[in-house]
């Protein structure tokens, strides 16, 4: 008999509204991801977690709370040792990504269920079952499980910085071109593609580039947030970070690797990325109409807008491939010398009016 449908790994709860956060306690017992009388265990950052601790604490009374030094392999592990010398319905991660990355990172570690609440939009990890933490040897990805519920509450989001929101919206668009290096790679190598997570991933990246509204609008929040946890969503579709992950990401590893004291924020490098991905593959038209949204929401689509030179960035582009390797992309396909980049790139700054 035919398997005529599948499990799809996803959170038993997405709450993204003004005044979520309001709501946690409730939909923690409402879920049954913690029982009344039960602990979590929520991990916060220093700065903007000490101030929600303040607030949250009363609705919180069984929590106990771990404040996390940074984002790394090391801290997340120190806050898994810590918390095995209690006991816990689950674990909540309070803050922007490295404080979630640590909190996936501890949580599986331990055993114990996730629940995600994300204080900015600056990437697509909100939701993936990935963990990005730094470690000795730069940065790795450590495979997790999924978080059992997502809350991004719209009103703390208004309130930080706005270059976390920017960095979202690079993220997020440049599903479109990893789709496009997806697809390239089955026509030329043979590599499978699932559908689902493409169209996930794609979509999510679509609703975000052709969304009229700003930073400051509620309505293009809520289409951010819900386009970064489905893209989180179609990576653990897929088991794979492909459906997000082309040759806009290996530009923004490149320049991570090569620049690492002068690295822009990752959705920015990933913006960029993507829209001189699109130019390089000939799809001229879309490169320009994502390099203006990208220009309208206040993100770089030049590398010196990022304080970074053209042969710098004709270097970024020479190195990118090797950031990830049997990854196959436009980058890879073209295979360009460094002669050969320049002149793309040249094209690319014209095209979309530098």
């Amino acid at each position: 008999m035919p398997v005529l449908t599948r499990l799809i790994p996803s959170p038993v709860v997405v709450d993204i509204r003004p005044g979520a956060l309001n709501d946690l306690a409730g939909v923690l017992a409402d879920q049954r991801i913690c029982s009344s009388t039960g602990k979590l265990a929520v991990a916060i950052s220093g700065g903007s977690g000490a101030v929600l601790r303040d607030r949250l604490a009363p609705s919180l009374p069984g929590a106990e709370w771990f404040e996390v030094g940074g984002g790394t392999l090391d801290d997340a592990i120190k806050l898994a040792d810590a918390m095995k010398k209690g006991r816990y319905d689950a674990v909540v991660g309070l803050g922007g990504g490295k404080i979630i990355d640590c909190a996936k990172f501890a949580a599986a570690r331990v055993g114990l269920p996730l629940v995600a609440v994300a204080t900015n939009l600056s990437h697509d990890g909100l939701c993936s079952p990935v963990a990005t933490l730094d470690n000795d040897a730069g940065r790795g990805s450590y495979g997790v499980p999924n978080p059992i519920a997502v809350v991004i509450d719209l009103d703390v989001i208004r309130e930080a910085p706005v270059r976390f929101v920017r960095s979202g919206i690079g993220d997020a668009v440049s599903n479109i071109s990893a789709i496009r290096d997806w697809e390239l790679a089955a026509r030329e190598r043979g590599e499978d593609i699932d559908g689902l997570a493409a169209a996930m991933a794609r979509q999510a990246g679509e609703a975000v580039l052709r969304h009229p509204g700003g930073v400051g609008d509620d309505g293009f929040l809520q289409v951010l947030a819900e386009g970064l946890v489905l893209t989180g969503i179609a990576m653990s579709v897929s088991g794979d970070s492909r459906p997000a992950s082309g040759a806009c990401h290996e530009i923004n590893h490149a320049f991570d690797l090569l620049f690492p004291k002068r690295a822009a924020s990752h959705g920015e490098q990933c913006g960029l990325g993507a829209a001189f991905a699109m130019h390089l593959r000939g799809a001229h038209e879309e490169s320009a109409h994502m390099a203006e949204v990208l220009r309208r929401h206040g993100l770089p689509v030049l590398p010196e807008e990022i304080g970074f030179t053209v042969d710098e960035f004709v270097e970024v582009v020479a190195y990118a491939p090797q950031t990830r390797p049997g990854r196959y992309t436009i980058l890879e396909h073209l295979n360009l010398n460094t002669d050969q980049i320049k002149d793309a790139y040249a094209d690319y700054a014209k095209a979309i009016g530098s």
